[in-house]
């Protein structure tokens, strides 16, 4: 998973996934999930990231990131 802000454009991606989008759905104003071909969320992009996100602080607590926290 990868997170990027773009300030010139304020709006954020996270990539969920290393597969290609084929779609795209608005789920709210100015935020798009992009999916792949069997409707599986590969991406979120959120225009205007600033007015729906605190940007000064991310929480990453619960993210597990080595194989021997998912498993136990």
């Amino acid at each position: 998973m990868r997170i990027e802000y773009f300030p010139q454009t304020d709006s954020l991606y996270i990539d969920l996934a290393e597969r290609a989008g084929v779609d795209t759905m608005e789920i709210g104003d100015g935020i798009v999930i992009d999916v792949d071909a069997d409707g599986h969320p590969v991406g979120i992009d959120i225009d205007q990231a600033s007015q729906h996100l605190d940007l000064r602080a991310l929480d990453l607590r619960r993210i597990p990131f080595g194989a021997e926290q998912v498993a136990g």
